[in-house]
């Protein structure tokens, strides 16, 4: 599942996705009806609205296969998507079942595939940002470990690593002065460390950090991790 935010700004990342799974011998399926996971709706308080996208995610993802999101936000969305409970029991068991086979894309290559490390050469000093929404996933350790393994790479800490980046979905725009000053307070500490690049899993952070970063005339450069991981195979001729 592609997501709105590849959709709509980062189309790379769901390439880079695809050609990383690929290089693993993960057979790709894209469903041409896939719209959205139904979190913007969710989060604004509509749920009614949310229950449909949701019932249509549903069936358009129908079946046993994994679904696999480059976004720790939409797969978290999916995951613990007990939206329908509010108001048809007999949607519950579909709802787990998709729950179930949900995996944001690190958690995936190196929990349900079992790769703990990865090949090529990236040569840059990462800052990774653990976004909110994979907290007490398999997640961050697994994008962790990927990101430490690839040769030439350096993943520098930094100061409040687990502070949210202040996006927070429709937060950012209920509370627009707290989220760009957490955003801001955020970037501050990534700066102090020096990194290359910021990384993370979440595509709405790295938007809005690199938003922000940008605005104040500071423009830092910002990957998913599918892409580092993409660029690792091509810089080290794999790919």
């Amino acid at each position: 599942m592609a997501t709105c935010l590849c959709d709509a700004f980062y189309d790379d990342v769901a390439r880079a996705t695809v050609e990383v799974l690929e290089h693993l011998g993960v057979e790709i399926e894209f469903p041409e009806g896939q719209t959205c996971c139904g979190q913007p709706a969710f989060n604004g308080g509509d749920w009614p609205a949310s229950r449909k996208v949701v019932r249509h995610a549903l069936r358009t993802f129908a079946g046993d296969a994994p679904v696999l999101l480059p976004s720790g936000s939409c797969a978290a969305m999916l995951r613990h998507g007990t939206l329908l409970e509010f108001e048809k029991e007999s949607d519950l068991p579909a709802v787990k079942a998709l729950a179930a086979r949900t995996w944001e894309f690190a958690d995936f290559v190196v929990n349900a595939l079992g790769v703990k490390t990865w090949p090529g050469r990236y040569e840059a000093t990462i800052a990774f940002h653990r976004n909110c929404h994979n907290r007490g996933t398999g997640s961050e350790a697994a994008s962790l470990a990927l990101l430490g393994s690839i040769a030439g790479a350096k993943v520098v800490p930094f100061g409040e690593q687990e502070q949210c980046c202040g996006f927070g979905g429709t937060f950012s725009v209920a509370f627009p002065h707290v989220s760009s000053s957490m955003g801001t307070l955020k970037l501050e500490h990534i700066r102090a460390a020096g990194p290359d690049v910021l990384v993370s899993g979440d595509m709405s952070c790295l938007m809005h950090m690199g938003g922000l970063a940008q605005k104040a005339g500071q423009p830092i450069k910002t990957q998913h991790i599918a892409q580092v991981m993409r660029d690792a195979l091509k810089d080290g001729g794999l790919l």
